[in-house]
């Protein structure tokens, strides 16, 4: 689940819905939440940081 590009920090990305998060506990919560509801909880994308290298998203 990491995503790391040099001299920046490590990134973890759902691999539900692709946002990334500042740790790998955050990421996990959302994969939980969007495998089993099918949406986004907002308490937990609010945490969500910028795709920097992804410009479709």
């Amino acid at each position: 689940m990491p995503k790391t590009f040099a001299d920046e920090k490590p990134e973890y990305r759902c691999p539900e819905c692709g946002l990334l998060y500042p740790t790998e506990e955050l990421a996990e919560r959302c994969r939980k939440w969007c495998s089993k509801h099918k949406s986004c909880n907002l308490e937990i994308i609010q945490h969500a940081i910028k795709d920097e290298h992804d410009n479709h998203r």
